[in-house]
């Protein structure tokens, strides 16, 4: 969110400042549009886990063969597994993260201003603080939800344990560990997320300015058509970045959090466990998937997003 008044008037007529917005609408209305997201893009999500811990005599290491398995054994549902855990965490972490996102925007852009640095060069450093300082804020409701759902995702696959919904998986888990279980992987899940969502927003706050020097003339008011083309593409290469970056982290992280308490492997013998199998290629298992997944998360969030900001507008 640019608060610094250099940039072109066309790109400024895309953006909407955060104390612009009616925040009551924003929430709520966010969470219907978020939540129809999470259901269209959740398989994608499914497929890229159980390919991250198949070992290395599963037969089904392919996106096609994990869907095929998954169709053959539960139908359309085991496209969902865990699905009603994630929904459940999912609004208070998304509230927490756009509210930590846009206020730690704007107070990046004011720290940086002083620089005098190039607008794609200051809007890439200050979405990329904010986007890192609210996936931090959001880590610790993110991660127990996501050692729990992915536990689901992959129940009975390779010789993983089946639970009886969220809820047994998180009793189990705090019986054999206790609350520190639903914890696990907490550490990777930072150095995870976090740099992935610095790189994906400072990608995004960078190239959406690129593309804006590559096709501003300065004197016609950008339409709508071309305001959505520019931020999709601009989700599309953040999604591009972040996913080469992280994918490995996100894979040892993955691992750790869906084995079971008998087997407690440390991250040193997950990576090892990798290098093993496949070679350094095995840290890229479900490379694919992620790729797209963060892309199509990615592209869909930040078109819905910034949708969601017009549409909760503060009448001037």
């Amino acid at each position: 969110m640019d608060t610094t008044g250099t940039h072109k008037p066309s790109f400024g007529q895309t953006e909407i400042n955060w104390d612009k917005l009616d925040k009551t609408k924003f929430y709520v209305v966010g969470a219907g549009i978020f939540t129809g997201i999470t259901v269209a893009l959740y398989p994608i999500s499914v497929v890229k886990t159980r390919m991250q811990v198949a070992s290395h005599d599963t037969i089904e290491r392919s996106a096609y063969s994990v869907i095929k398995g998954l169709l053959k054994s539960d139908g359309v549902p085991g496209l969902y597994k865990g699905f009603g855990t994630v929904i459940t965490g999912a609004v208070p972490t998304r509230i927490i993260f756009l509210t930590a996102l846009e206020t730690t925007k704007v107070a990046a852009f004011k720290m940086v201003e002083p620089f005098k640095l190039s607008e794609p060069t200051r809007a890439a450093i200050a979405n990329g603080i904010a986007g890192m300082a609210a996936s931090l804020c959001s880590q610790a409701i993110f991660v127990p939800i996501d050692v729990v759902s992915q536990r689901l995702m992959v129940q009975g696959y390779s010789g993983h344990a089946t639970y009886n919904g969220g809820l047994d998986v998180a009793r189990k888990v705090i019986k054999a560990d206790g609350i520190r279980g639903l914890y696990r992987g907490f550490g990777l899940s930072v150095m995870t997320y976090s740099p992935s969502s610095a790189v994906w927003w400072a990608s995004y706050g960078a190239s959406q300015r690129f593309i804006w020097r590559l096709l501003d003339d300065n004197t016609v008011a950008p339409s709508g058509g071309k305001i959505v083309m520019v931020q999709a593409a601009g989700g599309i290469l953040a999604g591009a970045t972040a996913s080469c970056i992280t994918t490995p982290l996100d894979t040892i992280k993955t691992r750790l959090q869906v084995m079971g308490h008998d087997k407690r492997p440390t991250a040193r013998q997950v990576v090892k466990k990798l290098i093993a199998d496949d070679g350094f290629s095995g840290f890229y298992r479900g490379l694919g998937p992620r790729f797209f997944s963060m892309s199509a998360w990615g592209t869909s969030m930040i078109l819905a997003y910034e949708y969601l900001k017009r549409l909760c507008a503060k009448d001037e």
